[in-house]
């Protein structure tokens, strides 16, 4: 049976996600940023929470998990170059790597730049991943650990994913994205048609997540970085593509 998905808000504007294994009832958080939201997320659908799987050490992303062990003596699986960070850590990984939430597989892909050991759960066979903060939908994390090289590099290895692979990250940010980006490619039907499509479903109260990684390589100006028409329109035609997208977030940092 396919992997079953809970969607819910935490703190202000992050993101807790349950993913649910029906065959063996395994339930893993991918992230904690606090406790009572998952716990009721919990209850409603009847789960009981076997794993946190954790995508890197910021405290809006781990900060229930000390709570979330107490109560249901979950595993906890962290990034190796991150443990250190990380309270309750029972297994580190790293890229190469698989992880089981009873039987559903994920690879671990390591997703530096937002921070130094950040990594990405991809569970293929469901065409789903996890991606912390080093993608948002039309957006991408700061590079506050990294260099922008580094996740440029990050991010060309998710855009690598199947098409069809639903990608959760792990705040509401897609609105002021967008505002973003379409002062950097403003000639992208796409993203103007993911404009209208957001605004809609925020006005329905709904989330602008999950979105395919198929639609971000169209719309997501920080995966276009090499795309010559890009670099031209912010003035940097024939830079590599490192280079543009360092433009590109410096320019987010200050808008």
């Amino acid at each position: 049976m396919p992997a079953e998905i809970r969607l819910f808000l935490c703190l202000k504007d992050n993101y807790g996600v349950l993913l649910h294994d029906p065959d063996t009832g395994a339930t893993a958080a991918i992230d904690a940023p606090e406790a009572a939201p998952i716990e009721d997320a919990l209850k409603a659908a009847g789960w009981n929470l076997t794993d946190i799987l954790v995508t890197h050490h910021h405290h809006d992303h781990t900060g229930g998990i000390v709570t979330l062990k107490r109560k249901y003596g979950c595993r906890v699986v962290a990034p190796t170059k991150e443990a250190g960070k990380i309270p309750e850590v029972d297994r580190t990984v790293h890229e190469g790597e698989t992880v089981y939430v009873g039987n559903l597989a994920a690879n671990v892909i390591d997703t530096p730049g937002h921070t130094l050991g950040h990594i990405a759960y991809w569970f293929h066979a469901d065409k789903l991943a996890f991606v912390g903060d080093t993608l948002f939908s039309i957006g991408c994390g700061r590079v506050i650990e990294g260099t922008p090289d580094i996740m440029w590099h990050s991010l060309t290895k998710l855009r690598d994913l199947p098409n069809d692979t639903e990608i959760y990250c792990g705040h509401e940010y897609t609105a002021a994205n967008i505002k973003f980006a379409l002062t950097i490619d403003r000639n992208n039907p796409v993203l103007e048609a993911r404009a209208a499509q957001v605004e809609q479903l925020i006005a329905e109260g709904e989330p602008t997540i999950p979105v395919t990684i198929g639609d971000e390589k169209l719309a997501n100006p920080f995966l276009r970085a090499d795309v010559p028409d890009l670099a031209v329109d912010i003035g940097m035609a024939n830079r590599p593509a490192a280079e543009v997208f360092a433009e590109i977030r410096a320019r987010k940092n200050k808008f």
